[in-house]
């Protein structure tokens, strides 16, 4: 079976509004399925990629902070 995942991520979610964005991060986190994470991944792919270097920093940053905790 040939599955891309990252194609039916985006496939699932690109007509989302901000608002349904949003819940479905929300919604992924909460439930703390395994499954979930590599839609999240691709998801969190997308941000990194679309985000000007000073952004990419500041992710960076609270990336590491949170990992302190």
């Amino acid at each position: 079976m040939n599955l891309n995942i990252r194609q039916t991520v985006v496939q699932n979610v690109k007509e989302n509004n901000v608002e349904q964005l949003k819940d479905t991060i929300v919604d992924s986190i909460q439930r703390e399925e395994e499954q979930l994470l590599p839609g999240l991944g691709v998801l969190f792919e997308i941000i990194w990629k679309e985000s000007p270097e000073a952004e990419q920093q500041k992710m960076l940053q609270v990336l590491e902070g949170g990992l302190k905790h």
